[in-house]
């Protein structure tokens, strides 16, 4: 076996492949985290717009009190949750291109290793530091996509304490006629 082979077996062969490709790894692992919670929240946003939509058509219908007031309601609500979709949307598509940054971080490490030298070592960092930044993007958007759910809870509940206001009025005027 010539010099250089045995040199390349005993690079691919070494725990030091490994043990570097470690740290993107534990970045994948966070990514693919934050990619299952954030899907969950897009479900959520359907499952609210589902049940707007189902609210909607009880008031067409004729079945829900104070009509007007719930359309506009659902037309605010509606918006919302047509925002926090695609802020959700925007998170998901940063999470996924850092998990490729990662992986390719992982792949460049273990390539860099193997048959790099100190002329490319830059190139996983760069790597790892792209996946990074898409990952704080991510978070941006979904501290943002945060203030909107909290705006949607809010309103919910003013609209909440508002029928309950409106039928504690009516209840008195039933009872004092």
């Amino acid at each position: 076996m010539a010099l250089q082979e045995k040199e390349i077996l005993e690079a691919l062969s070494s725990t030091k492949i490994l043990t570097s490709m470690i740290t993107p790894a534990v970045l994948i692992s966070a990514a693919g985290t934050l990619i299952f919670s954030t899907s969950n929240r897009l479900g959520r946003v359907f499952d609210r717009v589902n049940s707007l939509k189902s609210e909607l058509e009880a008031v067409f219908t004729g079945k829900l009190t104070y009509p007007e007031e719930r359309l506009a309601v659902i037309r605010s609500q509606v918006e919302i949750q047509h925002i926090r979709a695609g802020l959700i949307q925007k998170a998901l598509s940063a999470l996924y291109t850092a998990t490729a940054f990662f992986i390719a971080a992982s792949l460049a490490i273990a390539f860099n290793v193997a048959y790099g030298s100190s002329a490319t070592s830059w190139i996983p960092t760069a790597l790892a530091l792209a996946g990074g930044l898409f990952l704080f993007a991510a978070s941006a958007f979904l501290l943002y996509e945060s203030r909107y759910n909290l705006t949607f809870i809010n309103r919910h509940i003013q609209f909440i304490k508002y029928l309950e206001d409106r039928h504690e009025e009516e209840t008195h005027t039933r009872k004092g006629e």
